[in-house]
């Protein structure tokens, strides 16, 4: 008769062990993934603030409204996207995107952010050079809408972006502002008639409605949000 040998009570807890340990080891990697994420969002919209203001401070003109003959003459290159001139980025129809795409060229020609971007009229998409991307490939776009949830509408703000997961979006808006998606200065995007489309859109189990808060719950991997400059 053959004998059969099972584990020992320490080989068992030696597995055990090396199980947690991997684990562990895991989760931990995901939050530091995730708070890089988080830190990259915070970066990304702080330095647009930055950019704008210091756009502003060095020509007393408004990135993106300026007419594209004196923002070429000041800035000293050719451009041919620009604005109206009257003092703010407008985005009301019947064309939604000239100001708020002319925005990046002028930044990126007058050195306050880097990149290559093409102006026109058409709306941004991950490929056409119009807008910058977040750092879950989705694009940005800034405007004053009611496409936020909380209003007054009206207010000069960042679309964040599309496709950020839930968790890192609370993180966020926790870490710059109040963590509530219905006020402060970081608020969640309307899930449905946006200005802008779909871009400044956003899922819609991404917030409880109910209790006014980010829903980690569902584990949203569709996000999005706004900053309120």
């Amino acid at each position: 008769m053959k004998r059969q040998r099972g584990f020992t009570l320490v080989e068992i807890a030696i597995v055990l062990v090396i199980i947690g340990l991997l684990l562990g080891g895991i989760l931990k990697g995901q939050e530091l993934i995730n708070s890089a994420r988080v830190r990259n969002l915070a970066d990304t919209a702080t330095g647009i603030q930055a950019a704008y203001y210091g756009f502003i401070d060095r020509y007393r003109r408004i990135p993106g409204d300026w007419s594209p003959a004196a923002a070429s003459q000041a800035i000293g290159a050719t451009l041919t996207a620009g604005g109206n001139d009257n003092g703010q980025i407008d985005n009301g129809p019947p064309v939604d995107f000239t100001e708020p795409n002319a925005m990046w060229v002028q930044l990126a020609a007058s050195g306050f952010i880097t990149g290559s971007y093409v102006g026109g009229t058409a709306a941004p998409t991950t490929i056409n050079g119009v807008a910058p991307l977040n750092a879950f490939n989705n694009v940005m776009i800034m405007g004053r809408t009611a496409d936020f949830e909380g209003g007054p509408s009206g207010r000069l703000h960042l679309v964040m972006g599309r496709g950020i997961p839930v968790d890192v979006l609370r993180e966020f808006d926790s870490k710059v502002d109040d963590g509530l998606p219905k006020a402060g200065d970081v608020r969640s995007t309307v899930d449905t008639g946006a200005l802008f489309g779909g871009i400044a859109e956003t899922e819609a189990t991404c917030v409880d409605d109910t209790n006014d808060i980010w829903d980690i719950r569902n584990d949203a991997q569709n996000c999005n949000a706004i900053y309120i400059f």
